[in-house]
């Protein structure tokens, strides 16, 4: 049994993949984690990137190529042959489902995610390497990244934090 003692006080959560069921995770430990009164640090990297992005955060889609866990909400646990992942549309459509599960469930999208995290006093910040990496600017993020960060600085703000990867 888990003690106020022995919770985490911080966690430092790194998104480092744009897609909808790379992204999500990281949301929502830092939306539950704020919710516990724990202190919340997202840093995006690489193509997690895509989450902040002005005009992307709410376009992130499932893949379904090379996705060998992939399965149909419905399906009761069969999987879909990967070779099935490789048809046009097969991305679109996996993605579409997987919102429509996640709307029953209330689960908002990415931009109001990270908004409602941003407001519950999550920070959020942006790796500068990838940053450099992409050839982005500030202008391209939206308001609640608050800095493009070092892995030097991020370790810096993480010190005694829990660090999840995601």
């Amino acid at each position: 049994m888990n003690t106020t003692a022995e919770r985490p006080r911080k966690v430092s959560i790194i998104v480092s993949r744009g897609t909808l069921d790379g992204v999500y995770p990281g949301l929502i430990l830092a939306n539950g984690a704020r919710m516990e009164g724990i202190e919340a640090d997202l840093f995006f990297t690489f193509f997690g990137l895509y989450a902040v992005l002005k005009g992307f955060q709410d376009k992130l889609r499932i893949a379904t190529v090379g996705n060998p866990a992939l399965r149909v909400p419905h399906a009761k646990g069969f999987p879909l042959p990967t070779l099935l992942g490789a048809l046009p549309g097969m991305s679109a459509f996996a993605t579409a489902m997987m919102k429509k599960e996640m709307e029953k469930l209330d689960i908002p999208p990415v931009s109001e995610f990270i908004q409602m995290i941003h407001e519950a006093g999550g920070h959020i910040f942006a790796c500068k390497a990838t940053v450099e990496m992409f050839h982005l600017t500030p202008d391209d993020f939206c308001p609640e990244v608050e800095k493009v960060l070092t892995v030097g600085e991020f370790y810096e703000r993480s010190a005694g934090a829990q660090i999840i990867f995601t």
